[in-house]
């Protein structure tokens, strides 16, 4: 008899595994699925800001550590409902609400993108406001890569530290009151910026300690298996020479859209 191993005849090898795959089904259910007075519901509401031209790891990546946290919700949040495209085009993620269907958030998460996309996002005015709104009464305000800038266009950076995409620091301090730091990321009262795309994981890790203790933070994780082993060792802009840093935003240039 032919036996056939597929990804649920594994995940079935123990009673332990077993009870990883409960509680994931439990984490990963839907934030409308949480009726009135459920636990997740009195849980960390964590909105995630969308708006055209925005990178993708930039709020996935964080939306997958803190979806993890116990009772949380994530949710994805745009001027109006609906897919958003990415900088590139070629992937869009779905806002589950808009703007005006939200008025509060224990965590607002900004996310940076091309500059079609952060200069829209700086010039609008509705969004500005609904920044500061949501800011005046959250737990935490972060942002992850460029994402700073729509922060500092909104006023929420005056006189603090920061950090932001490598390539946006000297534009972030010669336009805004702002003092830049070459972190992965920077604290500054409870507001939470990250550097470049990537550095949206460690930021929200380091986010899920401050909510939840360094205990779950460590677990998310392992669960996430976040262990980064790249195969080069070119990520950090402060060793990297000039001809590969112009070589990296050609590439990003030439995939936006």
């Amino acid at each position: 008899m032919t036996h056939t191993t597929t990804r649920r005849n594994v995940l079935r090898g123990s009673a332990a595994t077993a009870a990883v795959l409960a509680t994931a089904g439990a984490a990963t259910a839907p934030a409308s699925a949480a009726g009135p007075g459920s636990r997740r519901e009195r849980g960390p509401r964590i909105g995630i800001l969308l708006y055209d031209g925005f990178s993708l790891l930039d709020p996935t990546g964080p939306a997958e550590v803190l979806s993890r946290l116990p009772d949380a919700t994530v949710t994805m949040i745009a001027e109006q409902r609906g897919p958003v495209r990415t900088d590139t085009g070629d992937v869009a993620v779905v806002a589950e609400r808009s703007l005006t269907e939200v008025d509060r958030l224990d965590v607002l998460l900004v996310p940076g993108g091309g500059n079609r996309g952060i200069i829209a996002a700086m010039g609008n005015r509705a969004l500005l406001e609904w920044i500061r709104k949501i800011h005046r009464r959250s737990q935490w305000t972060t942002s992850v890569c460029t994402g700073s800038l729509i922060l500092a266009a909104a006023g929420l950076l005056d006189g603090r530290r920061a950090t932001t995409y490598w390539a946006s620091a000297e534009y972030l301090e010669e336009t805004f009151d702002v003092t830049y730091e070459a972190q992965r990321y920077v604290r500054s009262g409870k507001i939470i910026t990250a550097a470049g795309v990537s550095a949206g994981i460690d930021m929200a890790l380091h986010l899920s300690a401050l909510i939840a203790g360094e205990a779950t933070a460590r677990a998310v994780q392992l669960a996430v298996e976040y262990d980064p082993q790249p195969p080069f060792d070119s990520g950090n802009a402060a060793e990297a020479d000039a001809r590969l840093k112009k070589h990296a935003l050609e590439l990003l240039e030439r995939s936006a859209v």
